[in-house]
């Protein structure tokens, strides 16, 4: 391989360190981001000659121009860092998790008087108990409505402080015990959160045998009306837990990992099961990633995931061992707090729960290119007519909004290869426009976008909310002879290209 004297040199002169490696091309885009213990070992390995590389690799060493790397004191600060360079630059190479969303988490400040639930998305060391993550957010609304029936938690936001003159709607209907006037002591209150704490971590024998003593009491005593309320707590509790358990054999907090493929396109499962129960699901899905060895993606998917705000459960199950599984389990040892431990289980109840994820992510599979293929389709109907040479990688378009002609708004929505592309959303704030003018605010906008240095990719597509009027003031952007501009009207869509000496009605919408 003639590799350019700079390029070599570098690679006769790299450390005998941990730390981090950074390819670019010859235009000085960053191809790829890895990380190793011994980096002169790992960097000379991408060009050993007769060396056995996937065919990815091959094709990134042959556009491989320039190399930097960075040292650090250990192998973890390598991984670390390897992470965050990962999630800032998107490289090309690497296995990017197609997501950016912090995940909802139960926040219960068990250090107060009279702590309350509340969700957050970011997990703090601040004493408090952090329970998920939830997803998709309809099992976070499932799990606070069975709490909020089943538990007189507080809900409000006032301090309590057993002054309050009068209860609220929640006491009449016993979804509170009223703490705020004095109604409920403070220990009569921590013994429901301890409940609340059982029932979130799983620890459902416990939390049933404290409610049937208290039903029972309760009866002895002759309080009827206490003891038929936690009668019915104890059948709602039961019948959630029964539809939510997939294990009877522990209460640890596990992620359970799987993956399938189906011709280059590739899926991976994490299952959340806390104290047994299965809490949530995240769904990652490669369209073509066949290149991608099982332990690249699960390597990538538990890096890029757990880097965010989460929180690393107590045992994380995976379906293939990991070169580097000390060095990762130390990483999330460190985020969690407290031991984390990496299994790759090959039978018994944890390996059921490892094809329990791989059946799940063998349906995503086959649904993602289920939808794949439909988009394809709309895509090529689009492409005919609107008459383009080649279907539309990247659509953009443009809305304008305002209130009662004041306070004028637009906003850009994103659609890439076949699904909505969020983290390229924008609103834009219209600055030179006085009044309901959408015309000029159209303008301004479609200026601004294009004419902004941001790095935002070029789109095959505009569409602009509005009618043909929005057309001319428009017109052909500067530098960008081949974006074709598409007016959308109520009725009719009229076709322009280039110059809007084109119209054709392309029928009602």
């Amino acid at each position: 391989m003639n590799l350019v004297a700079t390029l070599q040199s570098k690679l006769d002169h790299l450390p005998d360190q941990p730390g981090v490696y950074l390819f670019r091309d010859e235009q000085g885009e960053l191809l790829y981001v890895g990380k190793a213990a011994v980096l002169s070992n790992r960097v000379r390995s991408y060009f050993q000659k007769g060396a056995d590389h996937s065919p990815k690799t091959t094709v990134l060493v042959g556009h491989i121009a320039d190399l930097e790397t960075i040292v650090t004191r250990s192998e973890l600060e390598a991984l670390i860092l390897e992470s965050n360079l990962i999630k800032q630059h998107r490289p090309r190479f690497n296995v990017v998790l197609r997501d950016d969303k912090q995940y909802p988490y139960l926040r219960l400040p068990i250090k107060e008087d009279f702590p309350r639930l509340s969700i957050v998305r970011r997990v703090q060391q601040d004493g408090a108990l952090y329970y998920g993550p939830y997803t998709p957010a309809g099992a976070l609304r499932e799990t606070l409505k069975v709490i909020k029936k089943a538990f007189p938690l507080a809900t409000c936001t006032i301090e309590i402080d057993g002054k309050a003159e009068r209860a609220c709607i929640e006491f009449e209907i016993k979804r509170c015990m009223a703490p705020c006037t004095g109604n409920q002591s403070k220990e009569d209150y921590q013994h429901i959160v301890a409940q609340v704490r059982q029932f979130l971590e799983g620890r459902d024998h416990e939390l049933l045998d404290d409610l049937r003593a208290q039903m029972e009491g309760a009866a002895e005593r002759e309080e009827f009306e206490t003891a038929a309320r936690l009668r019915d707590r104890l059948f709602n509790i039961e019948r959630t837990l029964e539809k939510q358990r997939i294990t009877q054999t522990t209460t640890t907090d596990q992620d359970v990992i799987g993956l399938a493929r189906q011709g280059s396109a590739v899926d991976l499962q994490i299952l959340f099961v806390r104290g047994g129960l299965l809490i949530g699901r995240k769904d990652f899905f490669w369209p073509h990633s066949a290149d991608a060895g099982d332990d690249e993606l699960v390597r990538a998917a538990i890096e890029q995931f757990y880097n965010k705000d989460g929180q690393p459960p107590k045992e994380l199950l995976i379906p293939t061992d990991l070169d580097d599984a000390a060095v990762i389990e130390e990483w999330l040892s460190g985020k969690r707090g407290t031991t984390v431990r990496i299994v790759a289980p090959e039978r018994g109840v944890k390996h059921q729960l490892l094809l329990l994820a791989e059946e799940n992510a063998g349906a995503a599979v086959a649904n993602h290119l289920r939808d794949e293929e439909i988009g394809r389709q709309a895509v090529e109907e689009l492409k005919r007519l609107v008459r383009l040479d080649i279907a539309p990688r990247r659509i953009e378009g443009f809305d304008i909004s305002n209130t009662m002609g004041n306070q004028s708004v637009a906003s850009m929505v994103v659609w890439e290869d076949g699904q909505m592309k969020k983290a390229d959303y924008r609103r834009f704030k219209i600055q030179t426009v006085t009044g309901a003018n959408d015309f000029a605010s159209m303008q301004e906008v479609v200026t601004r976008r294009y004419g902004d240095s941001e790095n935002l990719a070029c789109p095959d597509l505009i569409l602009i909310d509005g009618g043909l009027g929005q057309l001319p003031c428009v017109g052909r952007l500067e530098g960008l002879p081949e974006i074709f501009l598409r007016g959308l009207q109520r009725l009719f869509s009229q076709l322009a290209v280039g110059d809007i000496d084109l119209q054709q009605s392309i029928g009602p919408s």
